[in-house]
């Protein structure tokens, strides 16, 4: 929420030496000497506990607004102070007037500068080895578990995403993206600086509460409608469109972003009446590809049943550029006959985007709940052949047609609206489970497993197509 104490209650001339020693997430409660969850007041950058701990700094506020020794009531000026703290640890900002997490700053800003300084703080004593961290031995082997530095200490080449409450479900998103597409890696690019403290991404999630506002709060959300928003919104954002107009997700008359360029493809839709034969075609532009997973798979078996056939990644995508009969809900308007007639729809593919992301729709609605399909389908790890379901296939070269995956995000879980969001990402041949904070190595047998919910693949070049891992 936009607080509207912060230019009262923020020092605007912060004494940083005032500060404790140490790291910020280990800093201790002035009162208790607890190091857990401590938070800093930006008034007099007092240090205390949160209230889950012994609830020192809300007393510390709660102290500030009551009447002095004496029975004196406190001026204006300082019952507008240490209204606002710090979390140390994910560096998000509370204000207890408003009873509510803050995502504006002062005028001079002053709230990113604390917020900045207490990372350095944090980062400093990482900062010397950093270099060695992300060097690997040349003698290590492709499916080593952990990374060795120079110093024989075991660490990762990646970095993990603190939870904010309930945001794993951005976490699995931005771990995907920042295995494809090599803006987001710049955006982002501390994600694979193998830090061993989780990177916080409060500060861009708080930009998304301003921009996005169905993503406000705590509560769980659907990894799949925030991949869209983000894209939509980051598309709009390099057309230089900051107004909140809509305009197309995908490449009309030169409007065409990186987001486009990379995750755009074109969808042919045709529709014949099925009474005079009339044909009519519509192209859609597309950023990804949401399928459904075959009824003949969704069914759950008994222990007592035989295994049935496993559902696959070809099956989704055959059913969704099948010829369906349209039912009568959806009857098509025939120009021709002047009326709606029964008809039959196809869908091709036009042109394929650089980035294939293919959402499985393991979420449908039954009466007034939301059910989760959980079928498991099988997809594969490299060599997905879209040429069958290009429009024109002969005009496409079979390299420009293959796909090698690149990262997978999956929902655990019974419910959309419940559960919890991981994600599988792939950086220079390795393959890595990013688990909100937690980042491990992992197998290419343990990837295959995964009851996927969104799928990133990538094209293979064609001047690299005999390799494996395509680097973006």
């Amino acid at each position: 929420m936009e607080c509207p104490h912060l230019n009262s209650s923020v020092c605007t001339s912060i004494d940083y030496s005032g500060f404790p020693n140490g790291s910020p997430s280990s800093w201790c409660c002035s009162v208790c000497r607890s190091n857990k969850s401590p938070w800093v007041c930006l008034t007099c950058l007092s240090v205390h506990c949160g209230r889950y701990v012994n609830g020192h700094a809300k007393k510390h506020y709660e102290d500030s607004q009551s009447p002095a020794a004496g029975g004196q009531k406190r001026c204006d000026k300082q019952q507008s102070q240490h209204l606002v703290c710090m979390d140390c640890i994910s560096y998000s900002t509370f204000c207890y007037r408003c009873d509510d997490f803050v995502v504006n700053d002062t005028r001079l800003g002053q709230v990113q500068k604390v917020r900045e300084h207490l990372q350095s703080l944090e980062n400093a004593p990482l900062t010397a080895d950093r270099t060695l961290k992300r060097k690997l031995l040349e003698s290590s082997s492709p499916n080593s578990k952990l990374l060795k530095d120079n110093g024989g200490a075991s660490t990762l080449c990646a970095t993990g995403l603190r939870n904010l409450g309930n945001t794993c479900f951005m976490n699995a998103i931005l771990q995907s993206l920042r295995s494809l597409v090599e803006e987001f890696r710049k955006t982002l690019c501390s994600l694979w600086q193998g830090n061993p403290t989780a990177f916080s991404p409060d500060s861009l999630f708080y930009v998304v509460w301003k921009i996005m506002p169905s993503f406000r709060g705590y509560q769980q959300q659907d990894a799949h409608e925030f991949m869209r928003y983000l894209l939509d919104h980051l598309h709009r954002e390099l057309q230089g469109n900051r107004n909140g107009a809509k305009t197309p997700a995908a490449p009309q008359n030169g409007s065409s972003t990186v987001v486009t360029s990379i995750f755009g493809g074109v969808l042919q839709n045709e529709v014949n009446c099925l009474v005079c034969g009339t044909e009519s075609r519509k192209y859609d532009p597309f950023l990804d590809l949401s399928l459904d997973i075959p009824s003949q798979f969704r069914h759950k078996r008994t222990k007592d049943q035989e295994p049935g056939p496993t559902c696959t990644l070809l099956d989704c995508l055959r059913s969704f550029t099948d010829l369906e009969e349209l039912d009568e809900t959806e009857f098509y308007m025939c120009h021709k006959c002047k009326k709606k007639q029964k008809s039959t729809k196809k869908f091709w593919v036009q042109k394929l985007p650089k980035v294939l992301c293919l959402h499985l729709k393991r979420f449908h609605w039954t009466s007034y709940l939301r059910n989760k399909v959980d079928t498991y389908v099988e997809f594969p790890l490299r060599d997905l052949d879209m040429r069958g379901y290009l429009l024109e296939p002969e005009n496409s070269l079979r390299g420009g047609c293959l796909y090698d995956l690149a990262a997978v995000v999956v929902h655990h879980g019974s419910g959309v609206g419940s559960g919890h969001y991981t994600a599988y990402g792939r950086q220079e041949g390795r393959w890595y489970h990013f688990n909100d904070s937690t980042v491990t190595p992992t197998e290419e047998e343990t990837v295959v497993k995964a009851k996927a919910y969104i799928l990133f693949y990538t094209e293979r070049n064609d001047t690299a197509s005999s390799e494996m891992d395509t680097k973006l």
